[in-house]
Formats: structure tokens, C-alpha cells, sequence
């Protein structure tokens, strides 16, 4: 028995109807993915439902892409309908990206009927045992009666706390079955707001400290939430670092704002952390990439003061023992905080930090024709304050994610994970989620490879962003790493491309090739003019694997040793 009765002629609907008015209770408008001959009872409900738009893809990877990206950018789960077995498996790197992430999803799996589960049937994948470690939750629904109840729990869970990736199998016969089960209301996910003595203690803790550093991240942010962040940091003249891929948590442009604590730190970042004596994480995981390999911070009592705080209890103590937890929303907690004045003499700190991070963006002059340093400052100015950059993995991110301001309301939508791949999916649904928007996606010509395929689906869905690929024809990072540790001895990284414009024109973008520094602005402009989205080849010299150090540079270092690195 559903939510709703056993009269009239609701007991014909089918499983998947009812799962359609579910989906339309919390309030889903777009469904990435691909068809599949084990929902089709799915695509059937949703042929006369005009109030969900579907977004056809070309592979189950760039579809989960797709729904994580929006889940990251609206804040609501996005949603993926995927086929079972090669379906499910295919988009197992967007529900490992949203895990990493933070950001809400929903994978729907088509299923095996629930008579053939267990007996290795065609296409058949266990999905709890699959996605259990890389999703909050996997589960199967088994039977119609209990829709609404899975699908509502689906949504809490996905959304509540630290936002992440949900799995839920749909086996056939499920979908087929006729029900009484009625959709139940929209899920009104729950916020944790600091306790009183909590806030009370962190001034105290704060007040008292000489050197102290906040670092800011992870899913859930308002905009109003990124705003009171920086208006407690600037009333307090504290040095803010956001978690790596989140450098849109603050204003960049905020005299706070002192960089990134994610990969390719810079001395004056690990200063910060060297000579901090407390540390305020807010929302964040102190993860891999935020401490150096756990190296940054003794585990598990740094010898900072720690103050986390966190949506989720679970990331609590999980891995540093702080002095002072606080399980608190980061939207909620900075409301709390945002009129707190705490007293400190801190601002001589803060503005040698930021003159250090001013100062890292001045960059020697590359080798090559075209000088990515002009690009990222004509970008800067053109761009508008609301636009959303995407890109995915690859040496040639650390432009749009230490290079570019995020300032207004500009986004960023980029893998914490480490996925190639992932930066046209997302600039994909960024486009379907605000078509008024200007999205720029970077991307390699390998990490473009990956889902290129997904030009297809920007044209369908009439959702077309700007793409610029930096190409040069390697896999860079693995090529750098290769060099620093075995230098010379080149293997397996370079790559072949096909024509990038001509692909581009085939898909109905427009496409060219710049080989020149002083040739970005017009075609960027074309590329502005566009109706159909764009994609911009841009050829970097393979020898500038790093925008402060070249190939020859890091291979010369690794020759001589660490002595003389």
C-alpha cells in the first residue's frame, strides 16, 4: 500500500506512472540519460508528460555527468535514467563523481525482473553490491505498492546532509504492475543550525587565536551562504581558502580571498597552514588534496586549534579529532556568523596573503605561439558576472581553476574527483539548467575525448556552450608525473587528434582553430555569436606542461636528483 487508496480506477496505473508523478511531486523538470529496453514502461508514462523535458545522451557516462553537474549547480538532485548491467556500470563515474563531489543525484537503473534476480541474468548487475561503496545509498524497488515511499526516500537522502549520489533499480515487472500507490509530497529536506554554546565557543576559540585560517567548501551553498562567508571574513580580516574545485565558494575579488587549498599549492598556501594556530573548516572534507596527502595536518590532533563544521555529523571527527565540531549547514552557520565581530588583529596576515596570491598571477612568459596568460585575462574581462566555467582533468585545468576570478556570480563546476571527462557534460546541463547564461567549458584533447560524443546531445537538446580545447596532443599530467619520475623515458602519452573544428562543425557548432595569442579575442567573439555553441581549438605547446615550469624544466630537475630539484 502506497500513500494513497485502493478505490477507482487509480489501481490501473502502472509502477512506472506512479513514478513519473513522483518524480513530478519533487519537483523534476529534466532527465538526463540514454533509453533502454528495461524501462521502457518509464519512457511510455513519460510521452504525455509535457512537465518533464528528457535530454538524450550518447553514453551512460556523460549522462550521470550531467545529472551531478546539476546537482551541484541548482542544488536539487539531478536525475539519470540509465539501462541495467553495461548501462549501469557505464555511469558508475558521475555517481563516484557526485560521491567525491558532494552533489546530489539520482541514478534510476533499469532491472532484471525480480523472478530472475540471482541467476546471472542478461545484463544483470547486483546494484547494491556494485554501487554501495561509491553511493549514499543503492537500492531496489520490489515492489509497485512501495514507489512513492523509495522514490521520496531517495530524494531526502540524496539531498540531506552532505549531498551525494543515489542508486535505485527498477526491475521490469515493478514498472509493469498495476497500483493504488499515490505520489507523496514534496521532501522538505531538513537543515542543521548551529547550537547556541557551539557559535558561543567558536568566537571564544577564534578571539584568542594569532594566526587563524579558514577554509571553505563542499556541496549545499547558497548564494546568500557564499555571501555571509565573505562578509565574516572581510568584518574579520581573515584569510580564506577554498577547498580545492570550490573556488566559487567566495568571492575571489574579496580582499580574504587568498586561494585554493587543492592541488599545486604555492608556498604562501602551505605557509598559511604551517604558521596557522587554529584552522575553521567550514563544509569541507580535509581530504587528500586539501592537506598534501594528510601531510599538512598531523592525524589525528593537528596541532591547530580545529574548529570543523560540517552538514553531515558523518564527516565529523572522521578523520581529524577536532577541539570544537559543530554539525551545522554552511549556509545556516554563516547566517550565524555573519554580524559576529571577533576582535582579532589579523588584517597585516591577511593582506600578505593576499598579495602572495596576487602575486602567483604573475606568470613567466610560456614557450609556444599562444600565450594561455592573455587568453585568461581576456576572458576575465569579457565573461559576465554570472557565467559558469566547467572543465574536467588534466594539467590544463589549473587555468580556469587558479587562473580565472570567480567573482559575482560566477560558477565553477569542475570534478573534485579527478574524472576526465566530465567538463562538456557539464557545460551541457549548465546550458539546459540556464540557457541565459554564457558557460565556458576547458578541456584537453584527451579529457574533450573522453565524451565528445556528447556534442551530440548539446545539439538535440539545443543547449550548446563554449568549449575551448587546449590542445597539446598529450596527456599532460601523466606525461609530467612521467618526466619527474622517469625522465626521458616517454611512454603512452602522446596522443593523435582527429580535426577538433570539423568534429565541432559536424555536431552544428561553430568551430576553429587558434594558434596565435593575438587571434583569441576575435574568434572568441565569434564564438560569443554563435547561436550554436562553439568550440575553440586552441594549440599550446606540448613543452608548457605547467604555467610556471616546462617539460624540459622538470626533466632537467628530476635528472639531478632531489638534492638539486
Amino acid at each position: 500500500m502506497g500513500f494513497g487508496g485502493t478505490e477507482g480506477p487509480m489501481a490501473t496505473r502502472t509502477g512506472a506512472r506512479v513514478l513519473v508523478d513522483c518524480l513530478l511531486a519533487q519537483g523534476v523538470s529534466t532527465i538526463f540519460g540514454v533509453p533502454g529496453e528495461s524501462y521502457l514502461a518509464v519512457l511510455d508514462a513519460l510521452y504525455d508528460e509535457a512537465g518533464i523535458r528528457l535530454v538524450p545522451n550518447r553514453q551512460e557516462g556523460g549522462a550521470a555527468f550531467m545529472a551531478e553537474a546539476w546537482g551541484k549547480l541548482t542544488g536539487a538532485p539531478g536525475i539519470c535514467f540509465v539501462t541495467r548491467g553495461p548501462g549501469a556500470t557505464n555511469a558508475a563515474i558521475g555517481v563516484h563523481t557526485a560521491k567525491q563531489d558532494s552533489a546530489p543525484m539520482i541514478l534510476f537503473v533499469g532491472q532484471v525482473g525480480t523472478a530472475m534476480r540471482g541467476r546471472e541474468a542478461f545484463q544483470e548487475v547486483d546494484l547494491r553490491a556494485f554501487f554501495g561503496p561509491i553511493a549514499k545509498w543503492a537500492t531496489e524497488i520490489d515492489a509497485a505498492d512501495r514507489i512513492p515511499e523509495i522514490v521520496a526516500r531517495a530524494f531526502a537522502v540524496a539531498a540531506t546532509g552532505r549531498p551525494g549520489p543515489v542508486v535505485v533499480g527498477l526491475p521490469e515487472d515493478v514498472l509493469g504492475a498495476a497500483t493504488a500507490a499515490q505520489a507523496g509530497p514534496q521532501v522538505r529536506v531538513p537543515k542543521a543550525a548551529p547550537a547556541a554554546q557551539d557559535v558561543t565557543e567558536l568566537v571564544r576559540l577564534m578571539g584568542t587565536a594569532k594566526a587563524p585560517l579558514v577554509i571553505a567548501g563542499g556541496g549545499g551553498w547558497s548564494q546568500a551562504g557564499r555571501a555571509d562567508l565573505r562578509a565574516f571574513a572581510e568584518a574579520n580580516a581573515l584569510p580564506v581558502l577554498a577547498g580545492p574545485r570550490f573556488q566559487d565558494v567566495m568571492d575571489n575579488g574579496s580582499p580574504s580571498y587568498v586561494g585554493d587549498a587543492g592541488l599545486g599549492k604555492l608556498g604562501h598556501v602551505r605557509a598559511l597552514f604551517a604558521d596557522a594556530d587554529l584552522i575553521l573548516a567550514v563544509n569541507v572534507r580535509l581530504g587528500e588534496l586539501t592537506t598534501d596527502s594528510y601531510s599538512l595536518l598531523d592525524v589525528p590532533a593537528p596541532k591547530q586549534v580545529l574548529i570543523h563544521a560540517h552538514a553531515s555529523d558523518a564527516e565529523l571527527n572522521k578523520l581529524y579529532t577536532a577541539r570544537l565540531p559543530i554539525h551545522a549547514s554552511p549556509d545556516l552557520l554563516m547566517a550565524a556568523l555573519r554580524a559576529v565581530r571577533l576582535g582579532g588583529d589579523w588584517g597585516a596576515r591577511t593582506r600578505r596573503a593576499r598579495a602572495a596570491f596576487e602575486a602567483m598571477l604573475d606568470l613567466p612568459a610560456p614557450p609556444g605561439d599562444l600565450d594561455m596568460r592573455s587568453v585568461m585575462a581576456h576572458l576575465a574581462e569579457v565573461l559576465p558576472e554570472d557565467a559558469i566555467v566547467t572543465n574536467g582533468a588534466g594539467n590544463f585545468a589549473i587555468w580556469p581553476n587558479k587562473h580565472f576570478p570567480f567573482t559575482g556570480r560566477r560558477r565553477l563546476l569542475a570534478p573534485q574527483s579527478g574524472a576526465m571527462g566530465y567538463g562538456l557534460p557539464a557545460a551541457i546541463a549548465a546550458k539546459v539548467a540556464h540557457p541565459e547564461r554564457c558557460v565556458v567549458c576547458f578541456t584537453g584533447d584527451g579529457d574533450f575525448q573522453m565524451t565528445v560524443g556528447e556534442l551530440g546531445a548539446a545539439m538535440q537538446a539545443r543547449a550548446c556552450p563554449i568549449v575551448l580545447i587546449l590542445n597539446n596532443r598529450s596527456y599532460g599530467t601523466i606525461r609530467m608525473h612521467q618526466e619527474k619520475t622517469f625522465p626521458g623515458r616517454v611512454s603512452f602519452t602522446d596522443i593523435e587528434n582527429p580535426d577538433f573544428p570539423g568534429i565541432a562543425r559536424a555536431y552544428g557548432f561553430h568551430g576553429e582553430t587558434v594558434t596565435g595569442t593575438g587571434d583569441f579575442p576575435a574568434a572568441f567573439d565569434r564564438a560569443l555569436a554563435s547561436r550554436t555553441g562553439a568550440v575553440i581549438e586552441l594549440v599550446v605547446a606540448t613543452e608548457a606542461i605547467t604555467p610556471r615550469q616546462t617539460l624540459t624544466q622538470l626533466r632537467e630537475a628530476a635528472l639531478k636528483g632531489p638534492d638539486h630539484a
